[in-house]
């Protein structure tokens, strides 16, 4: 097959890439450029796509062997992941860039491209495993599950997973790391990226801030009504979130105080204890099956985050909706993420189907 590798600039795709070259494919490399004004150097493990991450990947490429472009894909980036980030926050909602990358640049745009040019597939360094089943593909946790993506990977059509290759699916990142030392790639011990990548120094709060200026609000308590305090935007905050408030009197209880609410119209953020971030009813849209959608009430382990925030769930579809009852309470859930639907067998590897959150119960 002509294979498409995405190669970042670290370990984990170079290796991808190498796999896909072993594998006999005809393999190409390909770099995404996805800022219009990329940093020099990176600061160990934060940011990503830097002019030091393509130059890695060049060097990589050349050590396997195989073609090597630099494709610019900053522009639809900006417009696809960057303001539908903003635009999430300031609607109230909490996004993930992550997902939102993998499901319109990754494996649409990029998709999109390489099928254009005639390769077969595109190639990345994504924890997770994929297989054809009766023609449907089948998306499985990795057998690392320190490092599982399948969670990142579940808004992708069935169309998509089809012409797509996750070489490590079945590795753990100590053998990744060993391979590419044995391979004599300089990336083998290259920090991964953490955080947002065009956020690269992790301050959230103070880049949407930059983007959307400020719009004060209230900070009130969900139990008495009482104004707690002032804050400069609703942007600046995420359902679950406990520090930096900025709540200028103690609770009544002396116990801390968590956001349960954002109400980006009147500004209001409503706080509460913890007692009240328990969320056991998710109503979800738009979504996706790699298969057939389930019919009738679905047991399955549903997972709200990329890592952590599992719990045993009953599904039901109508549509367009889905409509989620958790078996155990969730904290720290929000309209604008994704839930993912595993199976609940063999420790729920196999993902059912994803939905985006519209509203928690």
């Amino acid at each position: 097959m002509r294979v498409l590798a995405a190669m970042s600039g670290g370990v984990d795709s170079a290796v991808a890439a190498a796999r896909a070259v072993a594998a006999g494919h005809e393999v190409v490399g390909v770099h995404l450029a996805l800022s219009a004004k990329p940093g020099t150097l990176r600061t160990g493990s934060r940011g990503c796509c830097t002019i030091e991450d393509s130059h890695d990947a060049r060097r990589a490429a050349d050590i396997l062997g195989i073609p090597f472009y630099v494709w610019d894909f900053a522009e639809r980036f900006t417009e696809e992941v960057v303001e539908t980030f903003v635009g999430e926050y300031a609607a109230g909602r909490t996004p993930n860039p992550c997902v939102t990358c993998n499901e319109k640049i990754k494996f649409e745009a990029l998709l999109d491209k390489a099928m254009a040019l005639g390769f077969d597939a595109v190639a990345t360094g994504h924890y997770a495993r994929l297989s054809v089943v009766d023609g449907i593909p089948e998306l499985r946790r990795s057998a690392d599950e320190g490092k599982d993506q399948s969670y990142v990977l579940a808004s992708l059509t069935p169309e998509q997973l089809a012409h797509s290759m996750f070489p490590l699916g079945d590795s753990w990142k100590s053998e990744v790391r060993a391979e590419a030392e044995e391979r004599g790639l300089a990336v083998a011990n290259k920090p991964d990226s953490h955080d947002i990548c065009f956020i690269p120094d992790g301050d959230t709060k103070k880049f949407l801030e930059s983007r959307l200026g400020q719009s004060p609000g209230e900070l009130v308590d969900a139990d008495t009504g009482a104004v707690l305090g002032r804050h400069t935007g609703v942007h600046g905050f995420t359902v679950g979130q406990r520090k930096g408030l900025g709540i200028e009197a103690p609770a009544p209880d002396g116990r801390p105080r968590y956001v349960l609410s954002l109400e980006p119209v009147s500004g209001t953020v409503t706080v509460g204890s913890e007692r009240d971030l328990g969320v056991r009813g998710i109503d979800a849209d738009r979504p996706i099956w790699p298969g057939t959608p389930p019919a009738g009430p679905t047991e399955c382990v549903v997972q709200v985050r990329a890592h952590g925030g599992l719990s045993p769930a009953v599904a039901e579809t109508d549509g367009e909706r889905v409509t989620i009852e958790l078996r155990e309470p969730l904290r720290g859930v929000a309209p604008g993420q994704v839930v993912v639907l595993y199976r609940p067998e063999a420790a729920g590897d196999l993902v059912l189907g994803s939905a985006k959150i519209a509203a928690t119960r």
